[in-house]
């Protein structure tokens, strides 16, 4: 049984890197009890902000096994996305919407699922054993698993971190009820170092190891529901989807390397601020058709863009953001009033101020320009 093993995972860890995986790695597919542990008390402190689904599957997370029982191995692959320049590059632009490196070329849960379950049948009539795949989709503590199957280890700033590939890496996780051995689990290396926890603009780390996903800007983009709360605004800066800056500071990504799948490569540039403010919701979809963007919908990234357009100091982009003043949904309403005060003098301020607040029926959007107005005296 231990040769036809050891047989299997040569052939397996061939056949991934033959497919464009990074790297391969085993353990069996049990985590320890600390992980459930510490997922509790991040719930009960409400760090998971608007994300309820994390509260809903709390108990499902705690073992692969209480989503499939006979799972006994898993085998984790991870698909290096490394960019080929500085991403912190990109947050100087501020005329330019920055999106994440994660999500500037196709949707990775897409690229990975469909390499996966060509891997998983593969290994499945190999070994005569049952699989399931798992790409980020289901309630599977993928990166503590990575890190007990020795894939890496899990950063201060929660991500998982590889010797070889830094802070880029998707994970992508087979479940199978045959044996493999496992590798041995990868220890931490971070030492004393905190250039995660320092860089991060909105201070979203409650200690290390330890994020506050309401302060986090790309939960703040991508998850958060409501208004952008005031206080996180200015530190957004031209982040519309996302933020990377404390993976981008990682000293391991010195032996990173740029992504091999073309399907993750972005635009040479960032969109400009002014093309994304006149995206309807037919655009928007169009535009950012196969993008993980499309995830945040268009209320939310319109939203988002405005945060920026405010950040941008351009005042060119007025007239742009006037039109939003009278948009259907209160998110967008709220963030051009923001926005607007951010660009044009105080005295034109107040003197339109009047005709949209008489006609405002929201009350987060008759607070903002309160709020605009106020911070103006």
């Amino acid at each position: 049984m231990a040769a036809q093993a050891s047989t299997l995972r040569n052939w397996l860890n061939d056949t991934a890197i033959s497919a464009g995986f990074h790297s391969v790695h085993v353990t069996d597919a049990t985590l320890p009890e600390t992980v459930g542990t510490n997922l509790q008390k991040f719930l009960a402190q409400s760090l998971n902000g608007d994300m309820g689904w994390l509260a809903d599957t709390a108990m499902r997370r705690r073992q692969p096994a209480a989503m499939w029982p006979d799972a006994m191995t898993a085998i984790v692959l991870t698909v290096n996305y490394g960019p080929d320049h500085d991403p912190m590059d990109n947050i100087r632009q501020y005329d330019r919407g920055n999106v994440s490196v994660y999500a500037r070329g196709r949707d990775y849960h897409d690229v990975i699922k469909g390499k996966l379950k060509q891997l998983a049948s593969q290994f499945a009539s190999r070994s005569s054993a049952n699989v399931k795949v798992f790409v980020d989709t289901a309630p599977l503590m993928e990166k503590p698993l990575a890190a007990k199957a020795g894939a890496g280890w899990q950063g201060k700033h929660t991500n998982l971190v590889s010797r070889t590939a830094g802070s880029w890496l998707f994970l992508g996780t087979i479940l199978t009820d045959a044996y493999l051995p496992a590798d041995a689990p990868e220890s931490d290396h971070c030492g004393g170092c905190n250039r995660c926890l320092d860089i991060c603009p909105t201070d979203a780390f409650v200690a290390p190891y330890q994020l506050d996903a309401r302060r986090c800007i790309s939960y703040l983009t991508i998850e958060h529901r409501g208004q952008i709360p005031r206080q996180f605004r200015h530190a957004i800066g031209n982040r519309i989807f996302g933020c990377d800056d404390c993976l981008a500071v990682c000293p391991w990504n010195k032996f990173a390397t740029r992504a091999t799948e073309s399907k993750f490569a972005g635009p040479e540039t960032m969109p400009a601020l002014a093309e994304l403010l006149q995206l309807d919701d037919t655009a928007f979809r169009k535009f950012f058709s196969g993008s993980p963007v499309r995830r945040a919908g268009h209320i939310r990234f319109l939203r988002n863009v405005l945060v920026a357009t405010g950040n941008s100091g351009d005042r060119r982009l007025i007239p742009l953001v006037l039109r939003h003043l009278r948009h259907s949904d209160p998110r967008v309403r709220g963030m051009a009033v923001w926005a607007l005060s951010e660009l044009v003098p105080i005295s034109k301020l107040r003197a339109m101020a009047a005709d949209y607040i008489a006609k405002e029926t929201d009350k987060v959007v008759a607070i903002e320009w309160a709020e605009v107005l106020k911070d103006s005296n």
